[in-house]
């Protein structure tokens, strides 16, 4: 690899993360990324598989789960969450998946979505979730084996 090359992506790698420094997870951290108590920034998790895009819940759709409130497009996809929330629920917690494959916790953007062996990972950006293409069952691997030390489970 070009000395340019590695200066360039440790660059993209030093950035803060949708504002937010990556940092190591610490015990206060929630299970479920849920800035001001709602999951994904009120957007419908189910919609990310039957769209394939991200679409805003709506606060009349709405349920608890693991500590936060997720909204959801209609009742349908309410209760399809409601049947099995682990098939819809973003993979750790609805962190950055990339932070976590990093050893961190760190925001995630609803528009940087990746689905991949049926699962939804978010990412803190588009570039960041660039990034994680180029290695993604790498970085699985990894963010698999590191949740369980910064989710506290």
């Amino acid at each position: 690899m070009s000395l340019r090359r590695r200066t360039l992506i440790l660059a993209i790698l030093a950035l803060p993360v949708a504002g937010t420094i990556l940092r190591p997870a610490l015990a206060e951290e929630p299970e479920i990324y849920a800035p001001s108590g709602v999951a994904i920034s009120g957007y419908d998790p189910v919609a990310y598989f039957m769209a394939k895009k991200p679409v805003q819940g709506q606060a009349d759709h709405a349920l608890r789960w693991r500590g936060a409130t997720w909204y959801f497009a209609s009742a349908a996809n309410m209760e399809a969450f409601e049947m099995n929330p682990a098939a819809y629920a973003p993979q750790y917690g609805g962190y950055c998946a990339y932070a976590v494959s990093r050893g961190s916790l760190s925001a995630s953007s609803p528009e940087a979505f990746t689905i991949h062996g049926g699962r939804l990972y978010l990412k803190s950006s588009t570039a960041i979730r660039t990034v994680w293409g180029k290695d993604m069952d790498g970085n699985i691997e990894k963010a698999d084996g590191n949740w369980p030390g910064l989710s506290g489970n």
